[in-house]
């Protein structure tokens, strides 16, 4: 599954590196195949034991794409702007991103699945409440749609990421022109 990066040394091999770009974002983008059509959903989600873990409700076009194809992208970026450059071809964008392949299944085990929704809680909103989420609630919330809130697990198979670092004195603001570099 894995290929190579074109550009290899903008290629990040930094596990922790990784763990802590992934632990700060807060959107990712999960790429699923609905009969040979690209489908691409933001979501929340945590990074968790290796790999990514999202929820939503147990039903609806999602759930019917995952049941009928399990093979998923999990990618999350961040632009941190972009630089210029007197050559209009080298003008550059700084991000890093991270994308994760795997398998997607869904989380049966009410207390795994609290643990992530603890998990996500913890990441969205720390410390706003003053008590663990109970499994009960986990097990028995409805939406306003009345669906009952599903766990996914994108088991991850082959992580990819790449960084283009930010060129300070490079980097874009309102104003420049190209005589500032």
């Amino acid at each position: 599954m894995k290929n190579q990066i074109r550009q290899s040394k903008l290629e990040v091999n930094d596990q922790t590196k990784i763990e802590t770009f992934l632990a700060s974002m807060k959107t990712g983008y999960l790429g699923l195949s609905d009969e040979g059509s690209p489908y691409v959903i933001p979501l929340n989600f945590v990074y968790y034991m290796g790999d990514i873990f999202i929820h939503g409700a147990s039903e609806g076009r999602k759930v019917d794409i995952i049941r009928d194809n399990p093979s998923a992208c999990f990618t999350v970026s961040e632009d941190m702007g972009t630089m210029t450059n007197p050559v209009p071809a080298k003008t550059d964008t700084a991000y890093m991103s991270v994308m994760l392949f795997g398998e997607i299944e869904y989380i049966s085990d009410l207390v795994t699945a609290t643990v992530i929704m603890q998990k996500m809680l913890d990441k969205y909103v720390p410390g706003y409440y003053n008590q663990p989420l109970a499994s009960s609630h986990v097990d028995k919330y409805r939406s306003s749609l009345g669906s009952k809130t599903a766990v996914f697990r994108l088991k991850t198979l082959h992580v990819s990421a790449k960084e283009n670092p930010v060129q300070m004195g490079a980097k874009f603001y309102n104003g420049k022109k190209v005589h500032h570099d």
